[in-house]
């Protein structure tokens, strides 16, 4: 009974001081994120296809992943619903071939794209009252290639050109939680499923030619603090 009034006590005395949302809040979150391509690509397929059978079918397109900062800002429309900007740094990427490239054409470093992604969400917040405010969300997200040029580097083809041909619109899917504290801080962590699609080009003989259909596809997995305002 004891232990059940001193809890009672210390949720009524830090209860007020929670960082609890409402319509016209606004907060900004800091986050560490990390950007997990789930690539789908199918390099070698298209460019027996379309240039020469110089490559195994199974021979793909692999995007490293990578941390970077990310600033984000949100709007509190209701208590429950949010609107979330979410503002990154470019995040640049090795592009390599990999699997099975073949004789002709070997596995090797393409070099590094660099993307700008900026994605505006809609949030759904469970309880936003209370100390653990879970929360799902979805959206669009447009990817911006800043730097696209990658080069062969080994094989018959060693000194051809290849650019990632396009930006992508797509659609984010996003779960996090808050944990409010005083004064308005917070805590987040935060997973984020991006669609990012684009074609891969290959210069031949003076002339552009499809070598992949590239979806890109990351989990953005963050951590960070925040403050409403």
């Amino acid at each position: 009974m004891k232990k059940s009034l001193l809890v009672l006590a210390l949720v009524a005395t830090f209860a007020p001081m929670l960082a609890q949302a409402e319509a016209g809040d606004w907060v900004v979150r800091a986050r560490a994120v990390n950007i997990s391509p789930d690539e789908d690509s199918r390099l070698g397929k298209t460019v027996n296809k379309n240039v020469a059978r110089v490559m195994s079918p199974g021979a793909e397109l692999s995007v490293d992943s990578n941390t970077i900062p990310e600033l984000d800002i949100s709007y509190y429309i209701t208590k429950n619903i949010a609107a979330e900007l979410i503002l990154a740094l470019g995040s640049k990427h090795d592009v390599s071939i990999k699997g099975e490239a073949g004789a002709v054409v070997p596995n090797q470093l393409l070099g590094s794209v660099d993307a700008l992604p900026p994605t505006l969400t809609a949030q759904w917040h469970f309880n936003p009252d209370q100390t653990i405010d879970p929360y799902v969300g979805a959206g669009v997200n447009y990817t911006v290639m800043l730097d696209r040029n990658l080069n062969l580097r080994k094989g018959p083809l060693a000194g051809s050109k290849i650019k990632i041909d396009s930006d992508s619109w797509g659609y984010a899917l996003q779960a996090g939680v808050d944990i409010n504290l005083k004064d308005g801080w917070l805590i987040n962590a935060d997973v984020k499923y991006v669609t990012i699609d684009t074609d891969v080009k290959l210069k031949v003989g003076g002339k552009w030619t499809k070598i992949d259909s590239l979806d890109i596809d990351p989990w953005v997995i963050g951590f960070g603090i925040g403050k409403k305002f």
